[in-house]
């Protein structure tokens, strides 16, 4: 895959970003070489092989779970101007 001046030009456009001819002609060749890049990335073997979530081995940190406070439902709806039960009452509207 490649791109041309037309597709940078009308990337830009879509982007509403301003490009002038020298820059669009100056990113065509970056946005091939980039793809070129991903194009080789393509090519190499990565069957078996784990994902990772850093360059160097780690452990996940985690925290455990716990609940830390709860039973606070009738904290909650205490400013509501309608409850019951602990549940917001709303009117029902039908259109």
């Amino acid at each position: 895959m490649s791109v041309d001046f037309a597709t940078v030009k009308r990337v830009a456009r879509l982007a509403r970003i301003a490009v002038s001819e020298e820059e669009a002609n100056r990113m065509v060749g970056e946005l091939n070489g980039i793809l070129g890049f991903v194009e080789q990335l393509s090519e190499v073997d990565v069957e078996g092989v784990e994902a990772m979530t850093s360059v160097t081995p780690m452990k996940m940190k985690k925290r455990t779970d716990e609940v830390t406070e709860g039973n606070k439902a009738a904290d909650i709806v205490s400013n509501a101007p309608v409850t019951d039960q602990n549940f917001f009452l709303v009117p029902k509207v039908v259109e």
